[in-house]
C-alpha cells in the first residue's frame, strides 16, 4: 500500500521524466519547479499517480513518477497555518475558518488550488476559486456531524468543498451531509456509490 495521499504535493519530478507526447504547458510547469499533486488513481511498481497544473482551469495533465524521484512531499495538514498575501476571498475564507477547525476533533487540511498556493508560492487563487479542504476522518463522522460541518463551512465568503478522507476512500462532505441513502466514495480502484463510506468492499452496481 503506497505511503503516498490523494492531494499530497510531491516536488522532484522533470522533464524527461514525462511522457513524449506531453503537451507542451506540462513541460513548462515542470521546468519552473512546480510541485505536482497525488491523484487517486493505480500505478505501477515503484510509481506514483500524479497530476500536473498548468496556468487555465483546463489545463490538468495525469502521469506518473518514480517514487525515488521524490525530494519533497507537502500533506494538506501542513499548510493548515500558512497563509497567502492576497486579498481574494478564498484567503479571507481561510482565515475566517481557520479557528473554527481548530477548535474541531478532527485533523484537517487545505488541497486544491490553496493548497498549492500555499505550499509552492506559485499563484493558482484568482477572484472566483473555492477553498478546497479535507478532513482526515479514519473513524466514522455521522450525519448529523456532517450537518454541523456543512453549517460552519457556510459562513465563509467563498464556497467551500470540503472532502471527508476516509480508509476506504474520499466522500463529499455536502453529499454525505446530505438526504440520499447512498453516496460516492471515490478511491484508487473505483468510484462507487456506498451507504457507509467507513466500511470496506461495499458498492452498488
Amino acid at each position: 500500500m503506497s505511503t503516498f495521499l490523494a492531494h499530497d504535493l510531491l516536488w522532484g519530478m522533470t522533464p524527461q521524466q514525462l511522457p513524449v507526447d506531453a503537451p507542451s504547458w506540462v513541460i513548462d510547469s515542470i521546468s519552473v519547479g512546480q510541485p505536482v499533486v497525488v491523484r487517486r488513481a493505480l500505478s505501477a511498481t515503484g510509481r506514483i499517480a500524479i497530476g500536473v497544473r498548468g496556468r487555465l482551469r483546463e489545463q490538468r495533465y495525469a502521469t506518473s513518477m518514480a517514487v525515488e524521484m521524490i525530494e519533497r512531499r507537502v500533506q494538506p495538514e501542513a499548510l493548515c497555518h500558512l497563509s497567502i498575501d492576497r486579498d481574494l476571498p478564498a484567503v479571507r475564507a481561510l482565515d475566517q475558518l481557520r479557528p473554527l477547525l481548530d477548535g474541531c476533533d478532527w485533523v484537517w487540511g487545505v488541497s486544491g488550488s490553496a493548497g498549492f498556493e500555499l505550499a509552492s508560492g506559485f499563484a493558482a487563487l484568482h477572484e472566483r476559486s473555492d477553498l478546497d479542504l479535507i478532513l482526515r476522518t479514519p473513524q466514522p463522522l455521522n450525519r448529523l456531524q456532517a450537518q454541523e460541518l456543512v453549517t460552519l463551512l457556510g459562513v465563509a465568503e467563498c464556497r467551500v468543498d470540503m472532502q471527508l478522507q476516509t480508509p476506504y476512500g474520499a466522500v463529499a462532505l455536502r453529499e454525505w451531509a446530505g438526504s440520499s441513502h447512498r453516496v460516492l466514495l471515490k478511491n484508487a480502484q473505483v468510484a462507487c456509490l456506498v451507504t457507509d463510506p467507513w466500511q470496506p468492499q461495499e458498492q452498488a452496481a
